[in-house]
């Protein structure tokens, strides 16, 4: 017998093997005839699935949010069937094909490129199979019979092989002359899938590998209802006006190259005033709130991240540089001879940083820390380096440099709470600096983890308490605690509602443990910490990524590289507009003279497409006057100001981040 336990707390007992269309039925009609899948021990599993153990479940409907990864999975099948049909069911050979947060991709290989103008025709060719209803059925079958049905299918084969023995192999029919190597979720049939959109073509490495085969990905978004799809094409259209690849490279903020590196950012000086300004603000936000800024090297021996456990749970994600120690300073320096094996063997191995929390342990542990030192505050701006696999990077958002604003409190188990509330209020301090929405989630224990029952009720418990307390809406994310502890994620909204990630709040008893700290208690007694990881931006990186794609590049003043750009008339008028300039300039307000030739309708646009904030035009009015004429890229036309009277203004601007 299963016996599943409802929303409400209620239970139900079924036979082994009863489907979630089954589970629905029991429990009224409307959920049955409702039903896309359900959630069952936090796995999403489709209608098809049969529920073998017990434990929590919850129906899905196109009403929850979890339904869309069912759909999209189906659309992405649906695609793949598609495009069997269109380029021949023996040349096309299939990759993978998931469900995204924002949509749906499948992977091709096939001997001709797929373009964007074949779109339209692989659309054609979906409706077809989703007029048509074809039923998505799931089989289990033997590893022996998965080799023959993928026998001509090198990916799949590939995908088999790395399926665990004894683990239940399953495929996914959809009709009858289309299957694939899957595990769902599904919906129950192909016309269910109504509001789709094929989006784009791209190359994309066989799992991300640039050694292996470039792919043909095709990519592609679903929803239940039409009204929701053209929403969703809008903000894609809004998205790409908002590219931060295109505006960074318009407002000359930052490069990327190939012959230094993928994925490490060069901030150009534009860029790097963005940067400069938000690492100040964080600076002061941080000595205000009792952090003690420290710094750590960017190398490290590669024991501390054996210690650790980031040598064997991330190490496909670090870069190690092997140090030769000897005496040999000239056979050393000798670039034309390379080190043997035997040296190789014999070196030190070092791991370039990515993460900054054994560099915080180990100032930590530097000396007996007693109750009433704690809690400790130690932050820094720390760069790390994370080899991510180069189909993956991303502009600013992907990288393998970054820098975090890295925050690690060692505190008191009855401490917990406070801090976390501190950390909330920075977080909100943040957020309302930057007018950015967000939406906060918990994270609970997940099915591995490490530490007690007790730690892991006393923290969640905690952070549970310090939101509410401080009145913020939350969901529960059950499962999605790190298996060393539970969590806070911070999703933050832009402008135009897509989500981001944002700060994070991270209770650990794992490193406590793994590096012995103690600090002595008031009963004399040693006693473990409880370590909080909290990054409040997060990548720095990332961060100006999600700014200049939320402003459009349009930044408040106070963050914008120009602030303002003064524009004489003619030449006659460069004496008085420079004057102007030195007194901007002298007040800390970050101005440009345009003393070009050129037309003053040229000069303006130049200044508009810089995203400028203010443009101060002179001319023979003005400097009779000693005015400026004052136009805004937010408001337009300001009319004519004293000098004196701008320079307040702007100032009072810039101080209130407004």
């Amino acid at each position: 017998m299963v016996v599943l336990e409802l929303p409400d707390g209620s239970k139900l007992e079924f036979d082994r093997e009863t489907t979630v269309k089954e589970v629905a039925a029991r429990i009224s009609k409307s959920l049955e005839k409702n039903a896309v899948g359900a959630i069952v021990n936090g796995e999403i599993i489709d209608v098809h699935t049969p529920i073998r153990k017990s434990g929590k479940i919850r129906i899905i409907t196109p009403k929850d949010p979890e339904s869309l990864e069912i759909l999209r999975h189906s659309a992405a099948h649906i695609l793949a069937k598609a495009v069997k049909r269109i380029y021949g069911n023996e040349k096309v050979k299939l990759g993978i094909g998931p469900a995204t947060e924002e949509g749906f991709y499948y992977d091709f290989d096939l001997p001709e490129a797929i373009s964007e103008e074949d779109l339209p025709k692989i659309e054609e060719e979906m409706r077809k199979i989703i007029s048509a209803k074809e039923p998505f059925k799931r089989e289990v079958i033997s590893r022996k019979k998965a080799e023959e049905l993928f026998s001509n299918d090198p990916y799949k084969l590939e995908l088999l092989q790395a399926i665990p023995e004894g683990e239940e192999i399953t495929i996914y029919w959809l009709g009858e002359d289309f299957f694939d190597l899957c595990r769902g979720p599904h919906v129950e049939h192909a016309g269910m899938v109504k509001a789709f959109k094929l989006l784009s073509v791209a190359g994309a490495y066989w799992r991300g590998d640039s050694r292996n085969k470039m792919l043909q990905r095709v990519y592609g978004t679903a929803f239940w209802k039409k009204k929701e799809l053209e929403d969703y094409l809008h903000r894609l259209e809004e998205a790409k006006k908002r590219d931060h690849r295109v505006i960074g490279k318009q407002l000359d903020l930052f490069s990327i190259y190939e012959e230094a590196g993928p994925g490490l950012v060069f901030w150009h000086p534009n860029g790097a005033v963005i940067r400069q300004e938000i690492e100040r603000w964080i600076e002061e936000e941080h000595r205000k709130r009792g952090y003690q800024r420290i710094y750590t090297p960017h190398l490290m021996k590669a024991d501390l991240w054996k210690t650790s456990g980031h040598y064997n749970f991330y190490r496909e994600n670090m870069f190690f540089v092997p140090v030769v120690e000897h005496d040999e300073e000239e056979r050393l320096g000798n670039d034309e001879v390379p080190l043997t094996c035997q040296e190789i063997e014999k070196a030190h191995w070092y791991a370039v940083k990515p993460m900054n929390c054994p560099g915080h342990i180990l100032i930590y542990k530097s000396q007996v820390r007693s109750y009433r030192d704690l809690p400790i505050r130690f932050f820094e701006l720390g760069t790390v380096y994370r080899y991510e696999k180069s189909g993956s990077l991303h502009g600013l958002l992907r990288v393998r440099g970054f820098t975090q604003d890295d925050g690690h409190i060692f505190c008191r188990p009855d401490q917990l709470k406070e801090e976390i509330q501190g950390v909330l209020d920075y977080v909100m301090e943040l957020l309302s600096t930057f007018k950015l929405d967000y939406v906060i989630n918990i994270g609970t224990k997940p099915e591995k983890y490490i530490g007690s029952d007790e730690a892991w009720e006393h923290a969640t418990k905690a952070l549970i308490e310090a939101l509410e307390e401080r009145g913020f809406d939350y969901n529960i994310v059950e499962g999605d605690g790190a298996f060393y502890g539970p969590k806070i994620d911070i999703a933050v909204l832009d402008a135009i509602g897509r989500k981001w990630d944002g700060p994070t709040i991270q209770v650990d008893f794992n490193l406590p443990e793994r590096f012995d700290l103690t600090y002595v208690d008031r009963d004399g007694e040693k006693k473990r910490p409880v370590m909080v990881h909290r990054a409040i931006m997060g990548s720095i990186e990332r961060f100006i990524g999600l700014l200049i794609e939320h402003y459009a590049g349009l930044f408040p003043t106070w963050l914008a590289p120009v602030q303002v750009v003064i524009i004489p008339v003619s030449d006659k008028f460069v004496e008085y507009a420079d004057e102007v300039y030195e007194k901007l300039k002298s007040k800390g307000i970050r101005v440009k003279l345009d003393d070009e030739s050129g037309k003053v309708g040229y000069k303006i646009r130049k200044a508009e497409l810089m995203k400028i904030p203010y443009m101060l035009i002179v001319g023979e009015r003005e400097q009779q006057s000693g005015t400026v004429s004052v136009r805004s890229k937010r408001e337009g036309d300001l009319g004519t100001m004293e000098v004196d009277d701008f320079v307040n203004k702007i100032l009072i601007e810039i101080e209130k981040k407004s």
